[in-house]
């Protein structure tokens, strides 16, 4: 076990460097704790929808409404760093940037730079630790205050905080448990770095596993699973990019499921048996699956509850229709 060394009165020099809106609710907890926040980097704003007018991140949205200097470099490259050095910060901390930074700007802070991140390390290092959490069907998960190094989410661990995952927990409403837990513990952790009273232990690789991106592709629903994987999957992947399914040519995204206790023995995976106001009943590999919010790509593409369906769409979740991975599955 190894500690931080600190001798200091005044209030830690912060740079923070986030994009999401995770990261700006941990910012938003840095400024409600008073910190000293010297600057702030964040992703370059990203085209809207249909290359519509370019989109600033949540993070620089709050540094706007909060007058704070910020910056949006497309890569920390040397200006970047130099720009970096000039503010002279004590501490960066890093929530879901998106940017991976050198070893040169992991050395320049006085005490380094700490990382929020949504998992209980080693488990579920990487880009999308929340979403496959509950993919994987874990009970628990957590954050991590990690004291950064060059790998990927494998720095020392300073602190952390558990919660359970629940049973119709989503990756978005996940998500809001473990920004609190992050804010809260983000904020004690700095309190104990500031005091010299903060131990790190070194993170053991064994049973690490890795957390890759979501993909478009991977959201498709493969019926012939079973219906709690299936349901895993759909919480998984709400809020983005939201598991689909094809109904003859229509692409259908299924925004809430739940299991449900129906034998549907004679029919094939991904046959619709049953439809009431209760749900879309669907047969999977294994069990089946309730539907209980859908959109359709026809007129609005609103989200649909299994009453709006009976009146207005009816004649397309008939029992015997057939749910596919694909638009070309036979």
């Amino acid at each position: 076990m190894s500690g931080f060394s600190v001798n200091a009165r005044q209030p830690f020099r912060i740079v923070f460097a986030g994009t999401p809106e995770f990261a700006a609710q941990h910012l938003d907890a840095l400024l409600l704790a008073n910190r000293s926040i010297v600057g702030v980097f964040t992703q370059p704003d990203k085209p809207g929808k249909r290359g519509r007018t370019p989109v600033a991140s949540p993070v620089k949205q709050l540094c706007v409404k909060r007058e704070i200097p910020y910056s949006q470099p497309p890569a920390m490259d040397a200006a970047t760093i130099t720009a970096l050095d000039a503010l002279q910060p004590d501490l960066m901390v890093v929530v879901a940037y998106g940017h991976k930074l050198p070893k040169r700007v992991l050395d320049l802070p006085r005490f380094g730079c700490i990382n929020v991140h949504a998992s209980l390390l080693p488990r579920w290092r990487g880009a999308a630790p929340i979403a496959r959490a509950i993919q994987a069907g874990d009970e628990e998960t957590g954050v991590t205050i990690m004291r950064m190094d060059e790998g990927w989410d494998s720095g020392d661990i300073l602190h952390t905080a558990s919660c359970t995952i629940g049973e119709q927990d989503t990756a978005a409403s996940l998500q809001e448990k473990l920004s609190a837990l992050g804010q809260s513990a983000l904020n004690h952790s700095i309190d104990l770095l500031q005091s010299g009273s903060l131990a790190a232990i070194p993170q053991p690789a064994k049973n690490s596993t890795y957390a890759h991106k979501l993909s478009k592709d991977e959201a498709a629903i493969d019926w012939s699973q079973s219906a709690k994987q299936i349901h895993r999957d759909i919480r998984a992947y709400i809020p983005n990019p939201v598991a689909h399914t094809w109904l003859e040519s229509l692409r259908v995204r299924i925004w809430q499921a739940e299991i449900a206790d129906v034998v549907t023995e004679s029919a094939h995976p991904g046959e619709v048996v049953a439809i009431d106001k209760q749900g879309i009943f669907v047969r999977c590999g294994t069990g089946t699956l309730k539907l209980l919010k859908v959109q359709l790509p026809i007129g609005k593409g609103a989200i649909l509850n299994p009453r709006d369906l009976l009146n207005a769409r009816r004649d397309l979740f008939l029992p015997g229709s057939r749910l596919r991975s694909s638009d070309i599955d036979p």
